[in-house]
């Protein structure tokens, strides 16, 4: 399904959004390649939603602009080539499931009559029973049969699985996974669970109080941090959250810092060697996405494949600016 002759699914260049309450996304850049399945990571109120819905075409952007696979966001065709699962799945609860999938294929040019049956099927979801009366498990499983039935290009999903039981996620997951890799399909997925970012996603894309904190993919990303562990120095003032040894922040890209007794554990960029007396290992997943969401005003990290070069406008910096990409070769290729 995914467009070869293209190779980004999302293009956003100086992206934001604002509200009578402030502004929910600022200047936000980035690419996504085609085919991956990401994780768009925050806490609640970083613009998350925001992002998803101006990708879905149901608000509109303040300042920048966003494609999809080279396409104007604001341009209809776009339309055609997306599909949002959010996480309060809005069916008609007085549709039968097969009624719903009916309304999917007279509303969609392309739809795929048989995939969408195949998906509900598998779960033992009685065509015939009203969606209202469908288990929370049961209704994601509709809510998906009709975005794989659009073959769409790129899914967008906001917290779909949030209030489903263990079980349910996991038969869900595995379905999500399954299907995304037999037609190419890019996912842009939203969650707070990170035992289920790990399983099913090779890109993260963090946001944090409306600003891209960290994008690439994950294989890139971890190794290119590292979590120190080491004696604190008791007569050191306080460092973020920890106490650091004299000069340690001055040779290290410290991202977060705590302290725990007479011991400290910080999350710093690799790179200098930070030495023998100090214990250091590749982070684990939850172990960067905390440190980068406790500390807002460390440096962001935006991997080369996911950078993009501003474009000038009125309202979004110079030509010529990037995204910072601490610790990566500057290769910011439009």
């Amino acid at each position: 399904m995914t467009d070869d002759s293209y190779p980004y699914a999302l293009e956003a260049r100086g992206l934001g959004k604002k509200y009578l309450r402030g502004l929910a996304l600022q200047d936000c850049s980035f690419r996504l390649p085609a085919g991956t399945i990401t994780a768009l990571v925050g806490p609640n109120g970083a613009g998350k939603s925001t992002f998803l819905r101006i990708a879905a075409r149901l608000i509109r952007p303040s300042t920048g602009r966003l494609r999809i696979f080279g396409t104007d966001v604001t341009d209809a065709a776009a339309l055609d080539r997306v599909a949002l699962v959010d996480q309060d799945k809005p069916l008609y609860k007085g549709f039968t499931v097969a009624e719903t999938l009916r309304l999917g294929r007279e509303l969609n040019p392309r739809w795929d009559q048989a995939a969408a049956e195949r998906i509900v099927a598998a779960g033992q979801v009685p065509f015939d029973a009203k969606v209202g009366t469908l288990s929370g498990g049961q209704r994601t499983r509709v809510a998906l049969a009709l975005a794989f039935g659009k073959q769409a290009e790129l899914l967008l999903l906001d917290e779909p699985m949030a209030d489903l039981d263990p079980l349910a996620r996991h038969e869900l997951s595995a379905l999500l996974i399954a299907e995304a890799a037999e037609r190419g399909t890019t996912v842009l997925m939203s969650s707070h669970l990170v035992s289920e970012l790990e399983e099913m996603c090779d890109h993260l894309l963090v946001l944090a109080g409306g600003r891209l904190r960290m994008a690439g993919a994950t294989d890139e990303l971890l190794p290119a941090h590292l979590l120190v562990t080491g004696l604190a120095d008791p007569g050191a003032r306080p460092a973020g959250d920890g106490v650091l040894p004299p000069g340690f922040a001055e040779r290290h890209t410290v991202i977060d810092s705590r302290v725990t007794g007479r011991q400290f554990t910080a999350l710093i960029r690799a790179g200098a060697d930070p030495g023998d007396q100090y214990n250091s290992a590749e982070p684990t997943l939850e172990e960067v996405l905390l440190g980068y969401l406790r500390s807002p005003g460390a440096p962001s990290l935006i991997t080369p494949d996911t950078a993009v070069t501003t474009a000038t406008t009125a309202t979004t910096a110079p030509a010529g600016t990037t995204t910072t990409a601490t610790g990566f070769r500057k290769d910011h290729a439009a």
